[in-house]
């Protein structure tokens, strides 16, 4: 199994919807990347047994969690924990880049 990986080398685009991969999976732990291109969204939805957060590699996004909108940068980590409703919406005009952790995995 390879045990690094380079973000930059996993980005993508679809146009019909936001692109998506898996980097590593486990048993305990899923850690992907989703590539939001300008006016594309992660529509809301929940995991009612697994925690999630986003890392900002690239660009800005507006997240749900609950019932609260938090607008999130480079750098900052957005959790939302099992069983809370959340989605992710690029309203930007450059991509957005997010690396993502489920645990325990889907």
């Amino acid at each position: 199994m390879e045990l690094i990986k380079q973000v930059k080398e996993h980005t993508g685009v679809r146009n019909e919807k936001f692109y998506k991969t898996t980097l590593f999976r486990s048993d305990t732990m899923l850690l992907g990347l989703n590539c939001l291109e300008p006016g594309q969204v992660q529509k809301r939805h929940e995991h009612a047994n697994q925690d999630k957060f986003y890392y900002v590699v690239e660009g800005n996004g507006r997240f749900w969690l609950g019932g609260e909108r938090i607008d999130a940068v480079v750098g900052q980590v957005v959790w939302a924990p099992a069983g809370v409703l959340h989605g992710v919406a690029n309203e930007s005009s450059n991509r957005l880049t997010l690396l993502v952790t489920i645990a325990p995995a889907p």
